[in-house]
């Protein structure tokens, strides 16, 4: 799990590791796994970003995770027990590269709707949809980048404004969608005479 931060221009590979990675996790967490997303900048497409892909791996129960420890890290995985301080509704698992390079695979393991299940799902849905939002993104990551390369953790703190303001958006617009489809009759409906 290298500390520094290196982006990398979008590499049409990462959904294709995606898809590899998630057959693995579905035949090795069946019948824990309800549903195994891409999420994170890999997710975008187009979008720099550091080499990894994020998975989020939803599950019905957390307290079912103990049971998936070790499936996990039959598959290579090493789970790292001590970011549950930090976020307790995840559990966090990394795939390392050979030869100290960035780590190909990261996975959240939460539970399918929670809080991070959704802003995470929001705010991938909400980049993929928005250009503009999207180069937003990758132009503040690459200032960043820049200040704190060799240091992760105020990278990642100084996108959480951001971040939030997106998903302010994001949960807006799926408001104001769902409150429009409310109102309107079915098509049917408003075809009849």
């Amino acid at each position: 799990m290298p500390g520094g931060v290196m982006l990398a221009a979008y590499d049409d590979r990462w959904p294709l590791l995606f898809a590899r990675e998630r057959a693995r996790l579905e035949g090795a967490l069946a019948p824990y796994v309800l549903a195994i997303e891409h999420v994170g900048s890999t997710a975008v497409v187009g979008l720099a970003s550091k080499p990894t892909v994020d998975i989020l791996a939803g599950i019905f129960r957390l307290s079912d995770t103990p049971r998936l420890v070790a499936r996990m890290e039959k598959l290579g995985y090493a789970y790292v027990e001590k970011f549950e301080q930090e976020i307790p509704e995840r559990r966090y698992f990394h795939y390392p590269a050979k030869g100290g390079e960035a780590d190909l695979f990261h996975v959240h393991m939460v539970e399918v709707g929670s809080p991070f299940w959704e802003r995470h799902l929001l705010f991938r849905d909400f980049l993929r949809s928005h250009a503009e939002a999207a180069r937003d993104y990758e132009a503040l990551k690459r200032r960043l980048a820049e200040v704190h390369g060799s240091d992760r953790e105020p990278y990642t703190a100084a996108k959480a404004e951001f971040i939030s303001k997106i998903e302010a958006e994001a949960r807006a617009e799926r408001a104001k969608l769902s409150a429009g489809k409310s109102r309107d009759p079915p098509a049917a409906a408003r075809a009849s005479p």
